[in-house]
């Protein structure tokens, strides 16, 4: 684990901050993975005191039983670094800030990001609690981020969120809603590490699990098909797949089971067996219908040259300049990164985004986070495609 300055040399690494105490007490999350388990080994290494901490979550019981095994190699990893081990019982908190918020939103019609909210109420809001109450420090996980310390007094924000220095593994769009405060007690061991540098570590430390697949899906539930695990909850009806003209072309599962952009799940009647595939444009919660059409019918796409956000945070401490600032945002994970300008509303806890040309197939629901250059600047949900 290095320590370093960002490119513009104003600020330190938090993962090579100079020890506060002889050894700092630090509770790391261990999921069974990889990147928390070197960053346990990184930790210890630099002389922290390490506790591995497995956090059990709620799961539907039609879905199939993993924790156990990721709970088994969570603790193998602590035994291979003669750590001291605990299981954390979140299951309530899981259930009401994760899953019923998915839910609820599903069924309002709009498209929520579970794994912001696992971060924001779980990982960072009931672990870190767990951790102060139990005389840790700090905490840390695996995710590729790194927090920058600025000791300059120009700079709004002592603790800055920027991107992993993996850009296929940069996971900075999903801590936009951390505070100062969460920010001040966190550690991102494997952020200025590439995963494949990770990977080797991994097999220096003697790890068990070195060589294991990284998880896929939800934060903590993994890869699920997520149109059948709302019918478990949500009471869905079959409507009508419309084309531009409003004429049916095809049958859908329930319109509050889509998202704009996407491309299966639902049938159309084909002109041709070699017709391009269709997307998701637009849905109606109330009549129950979805409107389809091709990727390349621009016209067609929801565009937006303006988005109104709730629920924001700005963890620059820049957003909330009173002119307004020019910035680059992603509203997707993994999306393209787009110029907009920024202009957070009286009360600050809402915002006006505008973009110099129309922007297609956006989400109602979704995050929308905004970056300088390497800097996560903070986000927020986005509550209508126009404004």
């Amino acid at each position: 684990m290095s320590g370093g300055v960002d490119p513009g040399g104003r600020a330190k690494l938090a993962t090579g901050q100079a020890l506060l105490t002889p050894k700092p007490k630090v509770l790391v999350g261990l999921s069974g993975g990889v990147d928390s388990s070197v960053s346990a080994a990184l930790l210890k290494k630099d002389g922290y005191d390490v506790t591995g901490v497995f956090i059990k979550v709620w799961q539907a019981d039609f879905l199939p039983c993993n924790w156990r095994e990721e709970r088994r190699d969570a603790m193998r990893a602590a035994a291979a670094l003669d750590i001291p081990f605990l299981t954390l019982d979140l299951e309530k908190e899981y259930k009401k800030e994760v899953v019923d918020y998915m839910i609820r939103e599903y069924g309002a019609g709009r498209v929520p990001n579970p794994d912001v909210m696992c971060n924001k109420h779980i990982k960072f809001g009931a672990f870190l609690e767990f951790a102060k109450k139990n005389g840790a420090d700090l905490i840390a996980t695996g995710h590729y981020a790194r927090i920058v310390i600025s000791h300059q007094s120009s700079v709004p924000s002592k603790y800055q969120l920027f991107k992993g220095v993996d850009a296929e593994k940069d996971q900075s769009y999903f801590l936009w809603t951390l505070t100062q405060e969460q920010l001040s007690r966190t550690l991102f061991p494997v952020g200025d590490l590439q995963k494949s540098e990770v990977r080797k570590l991994a097999r220096k430390f003697g790890l068990p699990n070195a060589d294991k697949k990284d998880s896929q899906g939800l934060c903590f539930m993994g890869k699920i098909d997520m149109a059948e695990f709302l019918k478990h909850y949500l009471k869905t009806t079959k409507g009508a797949v419309l084309d531009h003209r409003g004429e049916v072309v095809g049958e859908h599962a329930g319109a509050m089971l889509y998202t704009i952009g996407q491309r299966h799940g639902f049938s159309v009647k084909k002109s041709s067996p070699d017709e391009k595939p269709y997307f998701v444009v637009g849905k109606d919660i109330e009549r129950n219908t979805v409107t389809v059409a091709h990727r390349d019918a621009h016209s067609l796409h929801t565009k937006s040259c303006a988005l109104a956000l709730h629920e924001v945070n700005d963890i620059s401490g820049r957003l909330a300049n009173s002119g307004g600032i020019d910035c680059f945002v992603r509203t997707r994970y993994r999306g393209e990164l787009r110029s907009a300008g920024w202009k957070t509303r009286e009360g600050g806890a809402s915002a006006r985004i505008v973009f110099p040309v129309p922007e297609v197939d956006i989400a109602p629901g979704q995050s929308l986070v905004a970056y300088d250059k390497e800097e996560c600047m903070g986000g927020g949900v986005i509550s209508t495609s126009s404004d």
